[in-house]
């Protein structure tokens, strides 16, 4: 069967979908707080990266994320089984991350995540600023539902630039069937930042990620998640014990993308209707940012 064109998956602009600015900020923002973090991981024994990727390296997985309130992390790690180990790089235990999301001119990216599209993707440099390594990334959907990512080695400098990797780019999502893929002009649209801690369930084999003090920046006026810690579990087809432990503590998957619903939250005049329940009930109200345009 022959692969759709990008023409005919994606919908129509609904609201003002206007071009990304040019000045998209890297690394215009300070550090991250990242002492929300610190005492919590305190009583977890450490793992290193290589041993955490060999049990759960996981780029074909599925994803559940969670919106929780900062001061409720503590009982979540404390709640997490005894075997639970958090990542460890020399002294540091909570990292520093930068990402860049590309997308075309008219959000194709975004309109194919808002309007719940199959063949949909993202592109984005991931910075892990304390060891100043870069990565390509292409993140697609998979089979049933599940979230596919390759990457590639990126050099620093050319973190907001994707033209050194458009090849990596364009046969990664030709290879997942989204025809056109070479035709796509793809520019920086946002800039996000945040503190974290990455914990390994080895008897799920699965891991989970909390994520404090997010800013997203797309070159216009940044906002901040405040309060809020998003919590992801990274894991094969079953919950993860992670996910019970999060289920018991009242606290419920959300649909939340760092890029889709970050960009619904800066930029109001966009279709953002699949992200209206988490905006409303807990981003807007902890970022400041008005309910309506």
């Amino acid at each position: 069967m022959t692969a759709p064109t990008l023409a005919a998956t994606a919908p129509a602009v609904t609201g003002r979908a206007t071009p990304p600015p040019a000045d998209v900020r890297i690394a215009a923002a300070p550090p991250p707080d990242r002492s929300a973090l610190d005492v919590p991981l305190a009583h977890l024994d450490p793992v290193g990266l290589e041993a955490l990727l060999a049990v759960a390296a996981l780029q074909t997985r599925v994803d559940r994320k969670y919106l929780v309130p900062v001061d409720a992390v503590v009982a979540l790690l404390r709640g997490l089984p005894a075997d639970a180990r958090v990542l460890q790089i020399g002294d540091l235990r909570v990292f520093d991350y930068e990402s860049v999301y590309f997308d075309t001119p008219d959000l194709l990216a975004y309109r194919l995540a808002a309007h719940r599209r199959r063949q949909r993707f993202k592109v984005r440099t991931r910075t892990y600023v304390d060891s100043a390594a870069c990565w390509l990334e292409v993140k697609t959907r998979g089979a049933r539902g599940t979230t596919v990512k390759e990457r590639v080695e990126h050099a620093l400098e050319h973190r907001a630039d994707v033209t050194p990797g458009r090849a990596f780019v364009t046969s990664t999502l030709g290879a997942r069937g989204i025809a056109g893929a070479d035709d796509l002009v793809l520019a920086p649209v946002l800039v996000t930042r945040y503190a974290r801690a990455t914990l390994l369930l080895p008897g799920t084999a699965s891991r989970l990620t909390v994520d404090t003090g997010l800013l997203w920046d797309d070159g216009r006026a940044p906002v901040q998640l405040r309060r809020l810690a998003v919590v992801e579990t990274k894991s094969g087809s079953t919950a993860s014990a992670a996910d019970r432990l999060l289920w018991a503590l009242g606290h419920r998957p959300v649909r939340i993308s760092k890029y889709a619903t970050g960009l619904a939250t800066l930029r109001r005049e966009l279709p953002a209707t699949r992200w209206s329940r988490t905006l409303h009930r807990h981003l807007l109200p902890h970022t400041g940012v008005p309910a309506a345009p």
